[in-house]
Parts: structure tokens; C-alpha cells; sequence
């Protein structure tokens, strides 16, 4: 059974048409129900299916005369939405001509085209940018907000946490993911007052939603396996994600530094590779790419600009998961599960 089609903005990402179709044609390898609306320049999106057979019966191409430049402002491109592929793309999702939307592009143009053409679902404030990210757990961990507001009230973060649950449960299989608030420390004391007031709220949640709140984590701690959400501001959450991602390139560039040191080195290297493969692969950023905007009505994932194919391609596949688990209706449910607490809409 095909799965709704997904829009692919063609021209978004650092790498342009023709890795985002040779991601989108990956995945489809991988899994032959996907069907794409290719949203970009026609002409450009044809000659990068010449290399692509497997796509040609399961590709309709939207014309877009224009698209949205990497340091355009958000208020620039809004004016140009109807005309880009970004643009394009997410109005497909709004008219049902698609079921969700992927796009490389600009990340402030994106959410601000979204949130204005699909809105927030009732019971959300904000939407909030969300992405898994490698523990030395069994799963992987959710962690949100990643930039998409830099201020929120404790409000926010309560609905942050369970739309983070909702994600987790998908992600993982995990009936009740376990979620923590970022902080300076693990203290009930600590933190800002909006970070307490949010703990206060989520305590008084637990029993009604599907998550196990435990409080307060910190940064170092976060990657360890001993949460599956971690909530927090997208000030502080983009930040935090900067600071991961520059030190898993540390460590891989520090390794191959080392190993290439010497010839005893060299030959250790050999020795060893099986398990630098392996801590290769799970710090590389393309293996866990796709970070999905949510609370909007309406899928819409955000590949990473530089993500090559085989990024391209995981960024598909959550995109595909999400539509398949019905991502927006279980968090609906949760906010529903939650109408008589701080969660569903009491004021902060």
C-alpha cells in the first residue's frame, strides 16, 4: 500500500536538485511505497531523473519559478511563497495534494511559511522544531525546541514535552518516554523561574499523559541514555545541538589525526576499524537527519542544508514514519488526555 506522496522542495539545501533527488530516489529504494511531489525549477528536477529510473512512474514535478536563498530573511520569502518551491511545497500539504513536506532550505523561511499556511493545532502555542539524536541508550532521543523560538513561558515547554512524547513513542516504541527538562542542574532550586514553573506543571501532568517526567537534566548528561526527551527553549536547545554536533566532529577529526600520526598508528587503525566504522557511524549527522516541526497542522520535516543523498533519504523516512503513525493525531490525542492540566491550555 502506497503511503500519501511526499513534496520534496528540490531546490532547498546546500548541495541543490540533484542530491535531494538522489535522496529522494534512495529511500524509495529502500522502500518502494513512497510517491514524491517534486516541487522546483522542471527542467533542473528532469535531467537529475535521468540518473533515476526507479523515480519516473512515482514522481509528479510542480513547476516553481523561483526559490528561497539560505540567507534570505524570513519576511522576504513569505512575500515570495506562492512562487518558490518551499512555498510550493508546504501549500501542497494545506490542499491535501500532498501528505507532508521535506525541504533542505532556509529553517527560518520554512517554519515562518508554515506556521502561516497550515497554523498551529488547537491546544498549541508554538510549533517547535524536534530531531533525534544518538545515545549510548538502545534509542535515540528526542530533543526540542532546536531554534524555532528563542523565548517560551512555561506554558510552552509543558506543550514542548508533550509533543516530544508523542514523537518518542514513535521514534522508539516506547509506551511512556522518560522527559526532562534542560537545566544548570538537576536540583528542584535551580534554573529559572519559567524552567520550575514548567517542572511544577509537568509533575502535576504525569499521571494523565503517556510520558514519565523526572525533572531536571543537564547538558552532559543528555546523550548518556537516561532520557528519551529532552525539553527545553530553542535559544538554549540550538546551542546545545551545536555544541554535540561540533564535538562528535572533534572526536572524528582528533581520531583520524591520531591514526594517521604514525605507522604503528596506522597499523592500529587497521586493527581497530571495525569499531571506529562503527563510532563513525553514529556520529555521523546524515544517519540522523530530519528534524520535524511540531504542532502544525500538517507534516513538514527539515532536511540539515549540507545533509548528502543518504541524509536526504533518512530525512524521507521519518517523514514517511511520521505519516504512517499518524504523528498530529497522537499528539491531538495527548492534548485531549490532558484538557483538565496546565498541558492542554490553563493558563501559565
Amino acid at each position: 500500500m502506497s503511503l500519501p506522496r511526499i513534496a520534496i522542495d528540490a531546490m532547498g539545501g546546500d548541495h541543490g536538485v540533484r542530491t535531494m533527488i538522489e535522496g529522494a530516489a534512495l529511500a524509495r529504494r529502500r522502500h518502494d511505497r513512497f510517491q514524491f511531489l517534486l516541487v522546483g525549477d522542471e527542467d533542473r528536477i528532469k535531467r537529475a531523473l535521468d540518473n533515476h529510473p526507479n523515480m519516473r512512474g512515482a514522481s509528479e514535478i510542480l513547476h516553481a519559478p523561483e526559490e528561497v536563498s539560505g540567507d534570505e530573511k524570513p519576511t522576504q520569502a513569505l512575500r515570495r511563497a506562492r512562487k518558490t518551491s518551499m512555498g510550493l511545497a508546504i501549500d501542497a500539504v494545506k490542499k491535501g495534494e500532498a501528505g507532508a513536506a521535506v525541504s533542505a532550505g532556509n529553517t527560518g523561511a520554512l517554519m515562518a511559511m508554515a506556521k502561516l499556511s497550515l497554523r498551529t493545532m488547537p491546544g498549541i502555542d508554538r510549533p517547535a522544531l524536534a530531531a533525534l539524536m544518538p545515545t549510548l541508550g538502545e534509542t535515540d532521543m528526542v530533543m526540542l525546541d532546536l531554534g524555532a523560538n528563542t523565548d517560551c513561558d512555561a506554558r510552552n515547554l509543558v506543550q514542548f514535552a508533550i509533543m516530544g512524547a508523542a514523537y518518542s513513542r514513535i521514534a522508539t516504541g516506547l509506551a511512556e518516554p522518560r522527559v526532562r527538562l534542560l537545566n544548570i542542574g538537576t536540583e528542584e532550586i535551580k534554573g529559572t523561574e519559567t524552567l520550575r514553573d514548567a517542572s511544577e506543571k509537568l509533575r502535576a501532568a504525569d499521571q494523565r499523559l503517556a510520558l514519565s517526567f523526572g525533572g531536571f537534566i543537564e547538558a552532559d548528561k543528555i546523550n548518556r541514555g537516561e532520557v528519551d526527551v529532552v525539553v527545553t527553549d530553542g535559544f538554549s536547545g540550538n546551542i546545545a545541538l551545536k555544541a554535540v554536533e561540533g564535538a562528535a566532529r572533534f572526536v572524528t577529526d582528533l581520531l583520524r589525526e591520531a591514526f594517521q600520526s604514525s605507522l604503528r598508528s596506522k597499523i592500529g587503525f587497521l586493527v581497530s576499524r571495525p569499531a571506529t566504522e562503527l563510532l563513525k557511524h553514529h556520529l555521523d549527522p546524515n544517519n540522523h537527519n530530519g528534524a520535524v516541526f511540531l504542532g502544525l497542522n500538517g507534516i513538514v520535516v527539515k532536511s540539515h542544508g549540507s545533509a548528502n543523498a543518504k541524509g536526504v533519504a533518512n530525512a524521507v523516512a521519518v517523514t514517511a514514519r511520521l505519516l504512517e503513525e499518524d504523528l498530529i493525531e497522537r499528539i491531538s490525542a495527548d492534548l485531549a488526555r490532558g484538557t483538565d492540566t496546565p498541558a492542554a491550555g490553563e493558563a501559565a
